[in-house]
């Protein structure tokens, strides 16, 4: 499913945008001020950004800059009041994809982000999270609340497996097929062990990777 994050301080404004976008299939999670939406950001990345412009706590501009210092290809749209020449330039200097003003039409707005979504392609591919463990696979880079971890080759393709099957537990002989196997590389479980308490390790003992007794693992968000 298409998730979306929606950074609108006006709750009418905002209930509005999102009870349309679910109708038609889209998550929708709202944050009513910038730092809300930079810690929502950190856990979880979603399948695109819409952005308001003033905020109470600052501007929409620094919070898309920060997006994309982060995430280069994650798509944000400005969905502000703000409609002058020079606030459109400056938020496409921002980073942002897309921008529209109110107000505005709701089939519009569905429009332009499925438009978006198409160009950008599947991000929900490209970048995966877990309670602050962000991966990105494009550059395979792996941060943990914004702080970036080195991990062996095991290592990364061990999270990945675990990630792609998010809420869902994958049995200790599944990793072993698909993770070593595939390769070539025969290990036993006692090389899963160690490769799951090193990434635990690195990782800093994260709650959302949970060890399935006498079964496998599962990494799910935690709430």
């Amino acid at each position: 499913m298409i998730e979306l994050f929606y950074v609108e301080d006006d709750p009418q404004i905002a209930d509005t945008v999102k009870g349309y976008l679910e109708q038609k299939g889209i998550r929708v999670r709202i944050c009513s001020t910038l730092e809300q939406a930079r810690k929502t950001l950190e856990t979880q990345i979603p399948s695109l950004v819409l952005l308001d412009w003033n905020m109470p706590d600052g501007a929409g501009d620094a919070l898309c800059r920060w997006i994309r210092n982060r995430w280069k290809e994650l798509p944000v749209i400005f969905l502000t009041v703000r409609g002058d020449t020079q606030d459109i330039v400056d938020g496409f200097q921002a980073g942002a994809d897309d921008y529209v003003v109110k107000p505005f039409e709701l089939e519009v707005l569905y429009s332009r982000i499925q438009a978006l979504l198409r160009r950008s392609g599947n991000k929900e591919e490209t970048y995966l999270s877990c309670n602050g463990i962000v991966m990105d696979r494009k550059r395979q880079v792996v941060t943990c609340h914004s702080e970036e971890v080195a991990l062996s080759p095991s290592e990364y393709q061990l999270l990945l497996y675990l990630m792609q099957h998010k809420g869902r537990t994958v049995t200790r002989e599944q990793i072993l097929e698909q993770v070593w196997d595939l390769n070539g590389n025969y290990v036993n479980n006692n090389t899963l062990t160690v490769t799951v308490k090193r990434l635990r390790d690195k990782l800093h003992h994260p709650a959302c990777l949970k060890t399935v007794r006498s079964v496998g693992y599962r990494m799910e968000d935690l709430i």
